[in-house]
């Protein structure tokens, strides 16, 4: 282990266990053909062997300190990677491969992961799939099912854009320095809606209105957006909590949202 220390501002917390890094690896399954991009690689724990399964390698990373520590890592592979030097939230990843999907892996900050989900999810054309070592209650809210105690706005907002798949738990022992949470690899997979959706951006804000009072009554949490006739008329109780339906309901919602708007408008 390097004597590099991870900066508490960057989020940073080293991957240093064999074992985990092997199953992320085996997730993920490079094959020479992919586009791969490491999305904070830091001392390169996952940097070395993806890197000798692939002819070329990107890595985004922000913390300049770490850069010779990485390259000195990767080695005698250091012709095939490409370093891309900025903020994660800041890149158009879509530029990245113009012409060839990427396969997107990382261990990500905490600190800027929901964002930077959401970030990678506007370039979703141009991602085949992530996989992300994310903190382990962000995991639970991605891959929850309605009724669930994660089931949330996050859940919802994502279940249109991408399959979430919750692959396996790791401990804070796997990394140094150990975070005070656990942690969870999640896959993530890029998709149309699986459910009809007449506006993302309208459904996003009813999807908001309707988690900003949790526990309430659809027609309570809702109230200044649509009535309960409103509600009905897109096939929900009004009386139903927003953590029990599933988001189709929500895209229902929404299209009788933009609908009643739209003859209000006329």
């Amino acid at each position: 282990m390097s004597t590099h220390r991870a900066k508490k501002h960057f989020g940073q917390h080293f991957l240093h266990d064999a074992n985990v890094i092997d199953r992320i690896l085996r997730a993920v399954d490079p094959q020479p053909e992919d586009r791969l991009v490491e999305i904070g690689p830091g001392l390169g724990a996952l940097t070395v062997p993806l890197i000798a399964r692939v002819p070329q390698l990107t890595v985004v990373e922000l913390d300049r300190d770490v850069l010779p520590h990485l390259r000195k890592a990767v080695g005698v592979h250091l012709p095939k990677l490409t370093l891309v030097e900025a903020d994660a939230l800041t890149v158009d990843y879509a530029g990245l491969s113009p012409d060839h999907k990427l396969r997107l892996v990382g261990n990500l900050p905490y600190n800027i992961s929901t964002p930077l989900l959401f970030h990678l999810l506007e370039h979703a054309d141009a991602v085949q799939d992530m996989h992300f070592m994310l903190q382990k209650e962000v995991v639970d809210r991605m891959c929850a099912a309605p009724d669930d105690n994660h089931y949330g706005r996050l859940t919802v907002t994502l279940a249109a854009r991408a399959d979430c798949q919750n692959l396996f738990p790791v401990g804070p022992d796997s990394f140094d320095p150990p975070p005070k949470v656990d942690s969870a690899v999640v896959r993530v997979t890029p998709r149309a809606p699986a459910f009809a959706l007449p506006d993302l951006a309208a459904f996003d804000h009813v999807v908001a209105v309707a988690f900003s009072q949790r526990r309430k009554t659809l027609s309570n949490a809702l109230k200044t957006l649509m009535d309960g006739d409103a509600i009905r008329a897109a096939g929900v109780d009004p009386t139903a909590r927003a953590e029990t339906l599933a988001p189709e309901a929500f895209g229902r919602l929404t299209d009788e949202y933009l609908r009643r708007k739209a003859a209000a408008a006329s």
